[in-house]
């Protein structure tokens, strides 16, 4: 029988490079703003350490992958492979690059480089002059796809933006007095509370947090909720709204010039003064919020779609029929917006487009 050498160690290096993708998502919604990492220590064809980044300020997958190990004198015969490139700066951990050169660890294997200015090579840099050889591009565009909030903040200088809403079969997303309850199904209900958890924000407009009362939060999962953002340019909301019950983090975006003569405007208040909207993404992304999930209503969605700010949609349609109500928005179809899946949810199917631009 033949035997390709070659092709079975790539098979091997990307077999541990995707449980250690594998461990990187457990840390989804409990680590932004730092990203997703998964780390694995192999020795001698087997996996004997595992770590991710569990919680923000805490331990990085490569210390919590080292630490795993038994016996700390197999590592300087052991190969690590990393969701993302060491890093070799001080933050709230000390650089990971440091701990992987004082094991004397010689083979490390990346799947893609931090995009941040602090790390960008200096973490490979680094463990190179130490001798040790470096691997990079391992399962890059799945690495990639993992961490596109983070890679969108540090190189967009903005929060990732997703689109959601449900829209009947004959395109409607509420009725005229806009009631939507229910477009979706129970389960896509569900699924929504679930991305909630893993999203640093959420956003809604003025008539949507007039007309629904809406809370914001995380309740059919189980998760951190994330910011409530609204937009009341003209400071309109009352402060009877569950939105200002002081239960979880709020900010409120109004037009600079409008007075906030109500105290939970002045607590929760934010003035934008220029592009609003652009406004509203910087200050999200100054607060470290890196992604937002736009929930609605129809107005504020379209205002996204036709500024082209926003990275992801995800549209459920559903089997309902209205007849008449309010207009669903519509992607602008150019060449940058892609359908990247069309899947089944319970009753309803979920579409999702991704903005390539």
């Amino acid at each position: 029988m033949f035997f390709n050498y070659k092709q079975n160690i790539v098979e091997a290096t990307q077999m541990y490079m995707q449980r250690a993708l594998e461990l990187a998502k457990l840390g989804a919604g409990n680590v932004s703003p730092n990203p997703m990492v998964g780390c694995v220590v192999v020795h001698q064809g087997k996996i004997v350490g595992e770590g991710y980044h569990r919680k923000y300020g805490e331990g990085h997958a490569e210390v919590n992958a080292i630490n795993s190990v038994r016996d700390k004198s197999i590592l300087s015969q052991s190969q690590l492979y990393v969701t993302l490139e060491p890093c070799s700066h001080y933050g709230k951990t000390p650089p990971c690059a440091d701990l992987i050169i004082k094991h004397q660890i010689p083979e490390v294997f990346v799947a893609v480089k931090d995009p941040n200015p602090l790390v960008a090579g200096n973490g490979i840099k680094k463990l190179e002059d130490a001798g040790i050889k470096v691997h990079c591009g391992i399962l890059e565009a799945e690495a990639t796809e993992l961490n596109k909030r983070f890679f969108t903040a540090i190189q967009k200088k903005r929060p990732y933006i997703i689109l959601k809403w449900a829209e009947t079969a004959d395109g409607f997303i509420a009725r005229k007095n806009y009631d939507s309850k229910w477009i979706s199904s129970v389960f896509s209900r569900t699924l929504v509370h679930k991305w909630r958890a893993e999203e640093d924000a959420i956003l809604v407009g003025t008539n949507t947090a007039l007309k629904d009362n809406p809370q914001l939060n995380v309740r059919q999962w189980d998760g951190r909720n994330p910011t409530r953002v609204v937009i009341d340019r003209n400071l309109v909301l009352p402060d009877t709204l569950k939105f200002f019950d002081g239960s979880q983090d709020t900010i409120l975006f109004y037009s600079k010039g409008i007075s906030p003569v109500q105290d939970h405007n002045k607590k929760f208040g934010v003035a934008i003064e220029g592009s609003f909207l652009e406004g509203v993404t910087q200050e999200l992304f100054n607060r470290k919020l890196h992604s937002v999930i736009i929930e609605g209503g129809a107005q504020l969605l379209n205002a996204f779609i036709e500024e082209g700010l926003w990275d992801e949609a995800k549209i459920f349609k559903s089997k309902t029929l209205f007849g008449d109500g309010i207009s669903a928005p519509v992607l602008n179809q150019k060449a940058s917006v892609v359908l990247k899946s069309i899947e089944q949810s319970d009753t309803d199917y979920l579409m999702t487009y991704t903005n390539n631009l």
